[in-house]
């Protein structure tokens, strides 16, 4: 794929086309979840350029960058699939596959063996890199209501929905996982007692 120029000009009334050319506005439904996966794309790629910034460098911290990367290329290619109307899809698209959730879920169980078990909930922190963690949960879990909302009115691909549910669940692992890697103090939620 090749861009010349990033302007064009036909947005300037409020619409867009998706894949294959639809025009649809720029406020339907269907272009504000794959706005949202790229609005949580980004906040990944905000979590891995604080997790590069870091003074000392850990192998935690390499392998975070691996993980957020590869699931950076998973969203561009989710952004890819909602940008796509039902019958518009052609045999080169890349899908979500079932071993992609397969391999976020050993992610999530190898993570786990060094965590210790949750006694209260935790509140979004834990420092830089696992804040931008937190966030990108929250802003997963929109995304994947948006997919819900999505699926009531046009297909979304299953894998898609599964796909995006277990991420959020790999975003608050990796949270925890690279606090504790980075000897981040994770803040427990303190019950308002009367």
């Amino acid at each position: 794929m090749r861009i010349t120029k990033v302007y064009t000009r036909t947005g300037d009334k409020g619409t867009t086309r998706l894949v294959g050319g639809q025009k649809i506005a720029k406020d339907h439904l269907r272009i504000e979840t794959y706005g949202t996966v790229d609005e949580l794309n980004s906040i990944v790629g905000l979590a891995r350029a604080f997790n590069q910034d870091q003074s000392e460098s850990l192998a935690e911290e390499a392998e975070l960058d691996e993980i957020l990367h590869r699931i950076q290329d998973r969203l561009f290619d989710i952004g890819s699939i909602l940008a796509t109307p039902p019958g518009k899809e052609s045999p080169a698209m890349k899908q979500i596959l079932g071993n992609e959730i397969d391999t976020l879920e050993a992610l999530m169980d190898r993570c786990q063996e060094t965590l210790e078990p949750l006694k209260e909930f935790i509140l979004p922190g834990g420092g830089k890199v696992a804040a931008f963690l937190h966030q990108s949960r929250t802003v997963c879990r929109r995304t994947e209501r948006l997919c819900v909302r999505l699926n009531k009115e046009e297909v979304v691909p299953e894998e898609v929905l599964r796909y995006i549910n277990r991420l959020s669940d790999v975003f608050f692992v990796l949270s925890r996982w690279i606090a504790q890697a980075q000897k981040k103090n994770e803040t427990l939620w303190r019950r308002h007692k009367e």
